[in-house]
């Protein structure tokens, strides 16, 4: 069908997806409302002082209304998993040129033509890089503007891409050490032997290229020096040197059972997913749930870590500040799946995020956020419902018996604890407050020049959608179906049974992505429009289910030898396990635990729009509940954290 159909939806029904950031730093040039400024001092994380360009008066400028000046330097934005291998290097080794400019506010000719001199690129070239980078803040506007790139042309076949693979890790990362270009002729002869066809010789180098350092010299037999260059000095993280330079996120399951809305009976343990600035010590985001940890935990809590927290804080009911936002350097996490997924490693590198995994059997290396857990842990223990951390601490005491507290009453507390308590105490490991350090990163005292405050992204949805699972799917005249269910919406109508431009015979695949806690509907992204739009089932009657309560209804199905790609079985077979969950779980834990998850899921709360389901928000009020006393002195907390 003609890209150009007439059916073609309208742009005011679709979310446009901008990466741009807001610079609020001495010297740059923003926008309130349809007035100009230029920043002359910057106050504190909420007020800037501005002069309007036009009319030369100084006005107080409240940081979350700025907006960056439009600029068309950027281009429209893609998905990231729009963008060809060969582009991602391109945008990666142009970013290593810059990279020593990024952060310097007044550059003078003679460091740009220095720099373009040692990297054998032309000056206006690197200023135009600059400019572009500045303007969206993530490596993607370094991605080149070439006609087509957004299609993906450039991605290999799974199968092809399945032989790289086995030829890095059967060939490349052993103690023989080959050469790259015998890995590039036996990835043509594997190719060859089994009727593929090959990928390009630059690819195959591009994915070498793409192997840690640290992996490929172990493989090689160098164990020692990559234990030596890649330890850190004891007691010193490497290079967490100011705020957001490394950023580190672990889980935990919370030491608490907690009870679920409607009977107030027990339904279990919590997760925890924490971020945390290892500079200052500060938490920078978290996700709590009743799901096991997993990419969407993961997404969440970065999102979160980026995001301003302003209206976060309204949805708990928290009056307290938590002047916490930006893109981190460097994000270290340990070696679980869930960190490791594609989808979150291309995240990461969109935003310019390096991406650390922690050794193997080396603990060590995760001692900052794993210290901060175990403190998080030991306050919750005076809470009811704690489970302890052993079961000689809890010797005679039944956690089931005592729970008294809701997901949302526990996630106020938390929310409280760490803005009004943690934040706030000495910590022994930097001999001040993390929230005082923070600053103190930021603004600079007498003897340390901070680094300004973190841009601000303009478009929270853009975060949060960079950071959910994607996929690529043709769509069909019924729309597009992913893991058995039909999603449709006029949306797709212009492209159904589309073809590569550039091969016919081959249909064509679009992006899509998809919130694993509500599967109701998913996001397209249409690539003449570049807009997302969201696509509903195309089956109205199904409900809204999260990932986990669509597999649960499948694998009844299998079960009763029933084909489980059948939507009518389906919508059956989810409401009767609906109605057994609500006619059971004031009986039993785990219906109660599995009624309370749905209950959660359904309230869609992200961190790109906390009160989108809320009544209109009101102003933040001191918590008045059960365990409020907790907060007022009764907390004895010693974050004896290294």
């Amino acid at each position: 069908m003609s890209e150009n159909s007439a059916n073609t939806p309208s742009p005011d029904s679709g979310v446009t997806q901008t990466r741009q950031q807001v610079k609020v730093v001495v010297g740059e040039y923003v926008q309130k409302g349809e007035t100009v400024y230029r920043i002359t001092e910057v106050l504190d994380f909420s007020t800037a002082i501005g002069v309007a360009v036009e009319t030369g008066r100084s006005s107080p400028l409240p940081v979350t209304e700025l907006m960056p000046i439009d600029s068309n330097l950027t281009g429209p934005a893609p998905d990231l998993t729009e963008v060809g291998d060969s582009d991602w290097h391109e945008a990666e080794r142009r970013f290593s040129i810059i990279q020593p400019l990024v952060d310097q506010l007044l550059i003078g000719r003679e460091v740009v033509s220095a720099r373009a001199k040692e990297t054998g690129v032309d000056t206006a070239t690197i200023y135009r890089w600059l400019q572009r980078y500045r303007a969206m803040g993530t490596v993607l506007a370094l991605i080149p503007q070439k006609p087509g790139w957004k299609k993906g042309n450039t991605r290999i076949p799974a199968h092809a891409e399945a032989v790289i693979k086995e030829v890095i890790n059967e060939v490349y990362l052993t103690p023989q050490r080959s050469t790259a270009q015998k890995v590039v002729l036996e990835v043509m002869r594997r190719c060859h032997e089994r009727k593929i066809d090959p990928p390009s010789p630059g690819t195959v180098r591009s994915r070498l290229r793409s192997v840690p350092e640290r992996d490929r010299l172990r493989a090689h037999g160098f164990r020692e020096k990559a234990i030596n260059r890649f330890q850190p000095a004891a007691g010193h993280f490497p290079n967490a040197d100011y705020p957001l330079a490394v950023m580190q996120i672990d889980h935990t399951p919370a030491d608490i059972i907690l009870v679920d809305d409607v009977h107030r009976k027990p339904i279990g343990r919590p997760w925890i997913t924490l971020a945390m600035d290892v500079f200052s010590r500060v938490v920078t985001g978290y996700y709590l749930s009743f799901d096991a940890p997993s990419e969407t935990s993961v997404g969440m809590c970065v999102a979160q870590s980026m995001l301003p927290k302003d209206e976060w804080l309204l949805l708990h009911n928290v009056e307290a500040e938590w002047p916490v936002w930006g893109t981190p350097r460097t994000i270290h996490v340990d070696n679980g799946p869930d960190f490791r997924s594609e989808s979150f490693r291309r995240s990461c590198l969109a935003y310019g995020i390096n991406l650390e995994f922690r050794p193997v059997r080396q603990p060590r290396y995760g001692g900052h956020i794993e210290r901060l857990l175990g403190s998080l842990l030991k306050e919750i223990h005076d809470l009811p419902g704690t489970t302890f951390s052993s079961i000689k601490e809890k010797e005679g005491y039944d956690p089931e018996k005592h729970a008294a507290m809701t997901k949302s009453e526990f996630e106020e507390w938390l929310v409280t604890l760490i803005c009004k308590v943690y934040h706030q105490r000495r910590h022994s490991g930097i001999g001040m407050s993390p929230m005082k350090k923070w600053e103190i990163g930021v603004f600079g005292n007498a003897e340390i020049q901070g680094v300004g405050l973190a841009p601000r992204p303009v478009d929270r949805l853009s975060v949060l959608l960079d950071f959910l699972p994607s996929f690529q799917r043709t769509i069909q005249p019924f729309g597009v179906t992913i893991d058995g269910l039909r999603y449709y919406d006029e949306a797709l109508r212009a492209w159904i049974n589309a073809v590569e431009s550039d091969n016919p015979t081959n249909k064509r695949s679009f992006v899509f992505r998809r919130d694993p806690r509500d599967i109701s509907a998913i996001w397209f992204k249409d690539p003449a429009l570049n807009q997302y739009f969201k696509i509903p089932f195309a089956n109205l009657s199904l409900p809204s289910m999260s990932i986990w309560e669509h597999a649960q209804a499948r694998a009844s199905l299998r079960k009763e030898g029933i084909d489980s790609t059948d939507e009518s079985q389906l919508l059956r077979t989810i409401s009767e396990m609906r109605s057994h969950v609500e006619e059971s779980k004031a009986r039993t834990k785990r219906s109660r635990r599995q009624a309370q998850r749905r209950k959660e899921h359904e309230k869609k709360v992200t961190p790109a729009d906390p009160l989108a389901n809320t009544a209109k928000a009101q102003p933040p009020i001191a918590p008045q509940s059960s365990f409020d006393g907790l907060l007022s002195g009764d907390i004895e907390v010693n974050w004896d954290i290294e």
